[in-house]
C-alpha cells in the first residue's frame, strides 16, 4: 500500500512566489466596458487616503443620510420669511383673536423669539410669492406679521417652521384641530364650523365624517355637540354675529329647534334684527324658540320629531309615560337617587340637554 503523502500549507514566501508566478503568466483582461472601468478606477482611487480621512467621507455620508431622512420626516426647523406662508390655506378652526391675549404673546415673542415652531405644507399656489400654506400656529405667525409691521426688525421678518406633508386634505384639518385641541381654546361653535367647512370644501364625505376623524379622541357626546354645533354653522352661520358667544345648552336647544324645521322664522328674526351684542343676538333667537316648542318636523332633516303634547301618563308615584312614549322613572338606595329613562326616544342628543336644563335648574 502506497504511503500518504502529508499535505502542508505553504509558507508566506512560497505564497508570494507562486502568486508572482500566476500573474506573470496569466495576462489581466477585463472584460468590463470602457466606462465600467473608468468608475472602478475612480472608486477604487476615492478609497485611498489616510485612514482618518476614509473616516471622514463614511461620517459625512452617514450624516447626509440622516439629514435626508430627517427632511424626508419633516423634523427640521427651518427659518422661513413670513411673506411667504398663506396663512389662510385652510379655513381656521379659530374665529376670534383675543385682543388681550395677542398683546401678550406679541410682547413675549418681541422679548425671547417663537420658541415653538410654526408648521406649514407646501402648496401649489398661482401666487408665486406663497409657498407654503399655514397648518397650526396662526396666532404665532399673526403676532410675528404684526411686530413685523409695526419695527421693521428684521428679527421678525422670518419665522421657524416645520414642513409637513399632510397625505390629504383631511389630514391637515385633522393636524390644525389637534393643535388646538390640545390647548383647549375652541369654542363649541368653532369646533362645529370647521367640520363644516372641512367637509364643504371635500375633505371628508359628510360633516359626520368630518366630526368623526378630526375629533375621533372625543367621546360620542362631544362629538353629538359638535354636529350640533355643525349645523348651527350650517344653516345660521351667515346671519349670527356673535355665534361665540353661545353657551352649549343653548345651542343644544337651538340645534333641536332647527331640526325640527325652524330655520326659516330664525333666519327671518335674524335678518331683521340689528343685535347691538351677543345678548340682543340670543334674545331674537329665545323669542323663535319660546314660540316654536311645537313646530312641525320636516322628516328629511333628521332629528326626532316632536308630537303634539298630550297628558303625561302617571303610574304610581315614581313613574311617568311621557306622551312621546318615554318611560321615566325615579329610583332611591342608600347610595342615592337616580332617574331612569327608557325608551326608543332616548339619545344622546336627549340625554345632553336634559343635563343642560338640569344644570341651569340647578344653579
Amino acid at each position: 500500500m502506497a504511503k500518504r503523502r502529508k499535505l502542508e500549507a505553504p509558507s508566506a514566501d512560497e505564497m508570494s512566489r507562486i502568486e508572482e508566478e500566476f500573474r506573470r503568466e496569466t495576462p489581466m483582461r477585463s472584460s468590463a466596458a470602457p466606462i465600467a472601468q473608468v468608475a472602478a478606477d475612480t472608486a477604487g482611487a476615492y478609497e485611498t487616503g489616510t485612514l482618518e480621512e476614509r473616516s471622514r467621507r463614511a461620517r459625512d455620508t452617514t450624516e447626509a443620510q440622516k439629514f435626508r431622512e430627517a427632511d424626508a420626516a419633516g423634523l427640521l426647523i427651518l427659518n422661513l420669511p413670513i411673506d411667504v406662508i398663506e396663512p389662510q390655506s385652510l379655513q381656521r378652526d379659530r374665529t376670534v383673536l383675543d385682543k388681550e391675549a395677542m398683546d401678550e404673546l406679541e410682547y413675549s415673542i418681541s422679548l425671547h423669539g417663537v420658541r415653538m415652531p410654526i408648521e406649514v405644507y407646501e402648496i401649489n399656489s398661482n401666487r408665486s410669492d406663497k409657498q407654503y400654506g399655514l397648518l397650526s400656529g396662526y396666532r404665532r405667525l399673526i403676532a410675528q406679521q404684526n411686530l413685523y409691521a409695526r419695527s421693521a426688525d428684521e428679527t421678525f421678518k422670518s419665522i421657524k417652521a416645520v414642513v409637513r406633508d399632510p397625505s390629504a386634505m383631511g389630514g391637515a384639518f385633522v393636524a390644525m384641530v389637534e393643535e388646538n385641541e390640545i390647548r383647549q381654546d375652541l369654542s363649541h361653535y368653532e369646533r362645529g364650523r370647521i367640520a363644516a367647512i372641512a367637509a364643504q370644501q371635500g375633505a371628508f364625505a359628510t360633516t359626520e365624517d368630518a366630526v368623526a376623524q378630526m375629533f375621533a379622541a372625543a367621546s360620542k357626546a362631544k362629538r353629538s355637540k359638535i354636529r350640533s354645533f355643525a349645523m348651527i354653522f350650517e344653516e345660521l352661520g351667515d346671519l349670527l354675529e356673535f355665534p361665540e358667544s353661545i353657551r352649549e345648552k343653548d345651542g343644544l336647544r337651538l340645534a333641536s329647534a332647527l331640526r325640527n324645521g325652524a330655520e326659516i322664522e330664525l333666519r327671518d328674526a335674524l335678518g331683521e334684527a340689528h343685535a347691538t351684542g351677543a345678548k340682543s343676538e340670543w334674545a331674537t333667537v329665545e323669542s323663535v324658540l319660546t314660540k316654536n316648542t311645537n313646530v312641525s318636523h320636516d322628516p328629511t332633516r333628521g332629528g326626532r320629531p316632536k308630537s303634539k303634547p298630550s297628558k303625561i301618563e302617571w303610574i304610581g308615584n315614581d313613574r311617568f309615560i311621557t306622551p312621546l312614549g318615554l318611560t321615566v322613572q325615579s329610583e332611591m338606595d342608600e347610595n342615592g337617587a337616580v332617574i331612569r329613562l327608557s325608551g326608543k326616544e332616548v339619545s344622546p342628543e336627549l340625554m345632553q340637554t336634559i343635563m343642560a336644563t338640569m344644570c341651569e335648574a340647578l344653579k
